[in-house]
């Protein structure tokens, strides 16, 4: 990162010069993050000033040696798109669609994509779809999802590896045979 204002600034100028450091170095990276997870120019251009604003609040943060600044920022844009992903169905937003009315919208393909899916996961033996379910649908970690099963973290990893070659096995298999 550029060298920051002199230690003699105040404590308001060095964070404005830190402010703008950061957005001339990891600006485009961030908001480009957050736009391609969204699908939206706007809400991105939001979660990067949010983003902003949480560096803004902690400079002791980006200021200390430990891990990568842009790291740090990414990871909070990561977790700010997350929770607004989450809190948006509760807001009845919708994200990354174009301005329809969702009550006029179809949900037939939603509808059957989530009955096959469960179908699919119901195939899995019972270790592979709590693997699957702890990674994906409730977003743990690998660790987090090994301590709440209480096996390896490896044992999850393998799970996990297996369970995905059967579910796109057997989705390549219903595929080909709605086809005929």
């Amino acid at each position: 990162m550029k060298t920051i204002a002199a230690p003699d600034a105040s404590p308001k100028a060095r964070k404005e010069h830190l402010l703008h450091v950061l957005v001339a170095e990891h600006g485009k990276a961030l908001l480009a993050y957050a736009e391609k997870m969204l699908s939206d120019r706007h809400l991105a251009e939001d979660i990067v000033q949010e983003t902003l604003i949480r560096a803004w609040n902690h400079t002791e943060r980006l200021y200390s040696t430990e891990g990568s600044v842009r790291g740090w920022l990414l990871t909070v844009t990561r977790n700010l798109v997350i929770d607004r992903l989450r809190s948006a169905p509760s807001r009845y937003e919708t994200l990354g669609a174009d301005n329809q009315d969702s009550t006029q919208r179809d949900h037939a393909d939603a509808v059957l994509a989530s009955v096959e899916a469960i179908g699919l996961l119901r195939m899995l033996s019972v270790e592979h779809r709590e693997v699957l379910v702890h990674t994906y649908l409730c977003g743990r970690t690998v660790q987090e999802t090994a301590g709440i099963l209480g096996i390896p973290a490896g044992t999850v990893k393998s799970r996990q590896h297996y369970a995905l070659c059967n579910l796109r096995t057997r989705a390549r298999a219903r595929a080909g045979a709605h086809a005929e």
